[in-house]
């Protein structure tokens, strides 16, 4: 009987190490949300949208000379809620060291889209076109199929990274 237990609970931690060797494996968030995101060595493209208070913003202007990284979000996405603290730690460590963050809201309403700035302390300048994700200009132009995705920009104006996974933003951020 004992024989059988030990057989038994050797299949059983293989079967765990297998299924913890796909999970890893399959976990690349990349490969499932950033697919269509916009590639590094493009140019990035120019945009024109409003501030919370209603102001205009180009980005060519906001960007010149600059990395710029450009945080794709909403106010009503669970993975953008969960990240925000995160995004926030990450501007407050690299703002200082020249990188600047620019958050681009797929939100419709302006009044949650300024509670949720609030809320999570967001810095950063914000801007968005106001329209439902799917309908805008600015998702089409930069292959943002998921939320949040990051983009980064740089100096010379051209994309340089683009993902979904924070982890990979941040050490791409620290190889800068």
């Amino acid at each position: 009987m004992k024989f059988f237990r030990t057989i038994a609970l050797c299949l059983l931690m293989g079967a765990a190490i297998g299924v913890s060797a796909q999970t890893e494996a399959g976990d690349d968030l990349d490969s499932k949300y950033a697919t269509e995101l916009i590639k590094p060595g493009t140019v990035a493209p120019d945009f024109n949208m409003v501030t919370p208070s209603g102001e205009k913003f180009q980005f060519s202007a906001f960007a010149k000379g600059k990395t710029v990284v450009l945080d794709f979000w909403a106010s009503w996405c669970p993975d953008c809620r969960k990240d925000a603290p995160e995004v926030v730690r990450l501007y407050q460590t690299y703002h200082q060291k020249g990188v600047a963050f620019l958050g681009i809201s797929m939100d419709t309403d302006v009044e949650a889209w300024k509670n949720a700035i609030g809320k999570f302390g967001i810095e950063y300048p914000q801007v968005s076109e106001l329209k439902k994700f799917k309908e805008t200009d600015i998702a089409k132009a930069y292959g943002v199929k998921w939320i949040p995705s990051m983009v980064v920009i740089a100096p010379d104006g051209k994309v340089v990274f683009s993902t979904v996974d924070l982890t990979k933003l941040e050490r791409y951020l620290k190889e800068l």
